[in-house]
C-alpha cells in the first residue's frame, strides 16, 4: 500500500530535488525570505523547518559533542556551511521560545512568462504571534448568538487578517517599488 507515501516530487529526480531543497533553504537562512513557485515553497517548508529545529536542540544542548553533532546533520542536508553558520549563530535564538510554525507562505501574482503561481516563503520573527483563532467557547457563543453577531464577528476578523498580511507585506511592496523605480 502507498499510505503516507507522499512527497513533493517536483518533477524532477531526487538527487536533483534534494539540492534544489538545499539550495532554497540556504537562501531562506540567509535572507529571511524568498520568493518562489507555491508548490516548491510548500516543499520547503517542512525541509527548512526540520533544519530550524536542528538549530534549536543544538543550541539548548549542554553537551559540546552534541551541538557538532546537530550541525554536522544540518550541513549534511543544507551543504552551505555560510547559511548553516548563520542558522545555527544568529538566527536559532529568535525561535526558542516558538514551538514550531518558522516559515510562513503567502500567494503572489502568477508569474507572466509561464503563469506559475509564485509564493514568498519568510522565516516568521520568535515574537510574532500570527493568526490566532477563535477558542471554541467563543465560536460556540457566537453560533448561538445568531447571525447578526456572526456577520459582526466575521467583518472583524476579515479587517483583523487584512491589516496583518498588509503589515507583513508591506517590505515587499517597499522593495518592489525601490526597484521599479
Amino acid at each position: 500500500m502507498r499510505h503516507a507515501n507522499h512527497r513533493f516530487t517536483l518533477g524532477v529526480t531526487k538527487a536533483h530535488r534534494f539540492a534544489l531543497m538545499s539550495n532554497l533553504a540556504a537562501a531562506l537562512f540567509r535572507h529571511g525570505r524568498i520568493e518562489t513557485t507555491l508548490t516548491k515553497a510548500k516543499a520547503l517548508r517542512p525541509f527548512a523547518e526540520r533544519m530550524i529545529t536542528l538549530a534549536k536542540k543544538a543550541h539548548l544542548a549542554q553537551d559540546p559533542a552534541q551541538k557538532v553533532h546537530f550541525r554536522r546533520l544540518a550541513l549534511s542536508h543544507v551543504r552551505d556551511q555560510e547559511a548553516v553558520r548563520m542558522l545555527f549563530n544568529e538566527r536559532a535564538t529568535e525561535f526558542l521560545s516558538r514551538p514550531g510554525g518558522y516559515t510562513r507562505v503567502f500567494k503572489l501574482v502568477p508569474r507572466l512568462g509561464d503563469a506559475a503561481n509564485m509564493a514568498l516563503i519568510e522565516l516568521i520573527k520568535g515574537d510574532d504571534i500570527g493568526f490566532q483563532s477563535r477558542s471554541r467557547r467563543a465560536a460556540k457563543a457566537v453560533k448561538k448568538t445568531g447571525s447578526r453577531t456572526r456577520k459582526a464577528a466575521t467583518t472583524t476578523e476579515a479587517v483583523k487578517v487584512e491589516a496583518a498580511t498588509e503589515e507583513a507585506l508591506a517590505p515587499v511592496a517597499e522593495a518592489t517599488e525601490s526597484s521599479a523605480s
